[in-house]
């Protein structure tokens, strides 16, 4: 009776997963169109016409592909590929990607892999932020703003329509925010160590939620007798404790791979974090290059805002995670920043749920959807690495 049962309740899931793929899969063809194609331009914007070479060939995808294979095996990478790059430099790809990669290499070939794990990635972010949003508005203004983080920001678009592990970090970091909230903390656990398992920067989950508990009761902590500290914690939360043990664990596989513990410290100029904060206005830091930089300002500011209007609203598990995310943000010296901040931008959708679903703003997307598509397609077709020999890849 359980089986027979089971039948309609898995129908119905997919069905409710379907809307999801669609608005997933919808844009990133369009993107992937005038590639396939081989246009030569698209209006007037010149482009490649080698193919989805283009797409798989676009920053990182390449180095992770480079993972895949290898699985850091030092002398496989010496031998079979040929960037410029001291291998301790794949110890920056943390390892849930490339075996997700690897996985369904078997059945798709690695490059075409590797997108299929990205547009799954994307599309299970896009339902968790569906589950996340819903807490604020209807399930049909929840749809509504699911479709606009579906295409905005551009940057958002771009990475998962490409090779890219920011869909499974962002997948993974919403799952684990959305039952957090809910005080589910196992499954908050697990899936924050499924988003440090993707990137480094997921110990930062793990520095909010702990902040969320501590600074609460952080008078008592300090008025309190140290035997007494555990009537303080809720033992409950031990599970995100998941999300650290990874990163150690992480680092222990590097200790065997590379022969340092500490080797993703040590992997060249990998990390961008550097003091004093705004480092991103000097122009002659290797990974700017460049003074214009004016629309960095607006970014800081839409942050700020976003962030004073969640603890406004008493929203403030979103609030902790946004606000120690957009810290780090500040001491980012890339000319990609918009990349490094993606994480935050589901939560700072949690400000403005009403603005995003009202019809002025939908009126607005559908202005901005062009600019959107077309500064994607530029960005796409120069964004690319440079691959002459595809034969190691496949």
């Amino acid at each position: 009776m359980v089986k027979i049962l089971s039948f309609p309740y898995m129908g119905k899931k997919i069905r409710g997963f379907m809307p999801f793929i669609a608005i997933s899969l919808i844009p990133t063809l369009l993107i992937w169109l005038p590639f396939f194609a081989r246009a030569e331009s698209f209006w007037n914007i010149p482009l490649p016409v080698s193919g989805m070479a283009t797409i798989v060939s676009n920053y990182d995808g390449p180095l992770y592909l480079v993972v895949a294979k290898t699985f850091y095996n030092l002398e496989a990478i010496k031998q079979s590929f040929q960037f410029n790059l001291p291998t301790e430099y794949y110890a920056a790809h943390f390892p849930l990607f490339p075996i997700l990669i690897k996985i369904f290499s078997f059945l798709l070939g690695y490059p075409y892999a590797m997108l299929f794990v990205t547009l799954a990635s994307s599309t299970l972010a896009l339902y968790f932020f569906n589950k996340f949003i819903r807490q604020y508005v209807k399930k049909k203004e929840a749809m509504w703003i699911t479709f606009v983080f579906s295409i905005f920001p551009a940057r958002w678009l771009i990475v998962r329509s490409i090779g890219s592990p920011e869909p499974l970090f962002l997948a993974s970091t919403i799952a684990s925010m959305f039952y957090f909230q809910k005080k589910k903390y196992v499954k908050a656990g697990i899936w924050g160590a499924l988003a440090q398992l993707t990137k480094s920067a997921g110990i930062l989950l793990f520095i909010s939620y702990a902040l969320y508990f501590i600074i609460p009761k952080f008078r008592k902590f300090a008025t309190t007798k140290y035997k007494r500290w555990r009537n303080l914690i809720n033992t409950n939360i031990y599970p995100i404790f998941l999300i650290p043990v990874t990163l150690l664990l992480v680092f222990f596989f590097y200790s065997v791979k590379f022969n340092d513990f500490f080797a993703y410290f040590n992997s060249g100029d990998n990390i961008h974090l550097l003091f004093p904060p705004f480092q991103i206005f000097n122009y002659s830091a290797p990974w700017v290059g460049t003074f214009w930089l004016e629309e960095i300002i607006y970014f800081y500011l839409i942050g700020a805002l976003g962030l004073m209007k969640l603890i406004k609203d008493k929203k403030l598990v979103e609030a902790w995670f946004v606000g120690v995310f957009f810290a780090s943000i500040l001491f980012v010296s890339h000319r990609d920043v918009a990349r490094y901040a993606l994480p935050v931008v589901p939560f700072l959708f949690a400000a403005w749920p009403k603005l995003l679903s009202s019809n002025e703003f939908k009126v607005v997307l559908a202005i901005i959807a062009i600019p959107i598509y077309l500064f994607s397609l530029a960005y796409i077709s120069q964004n690319v690495m440079p691959i002459s020999n595809w034969a190691p890849f496949l």
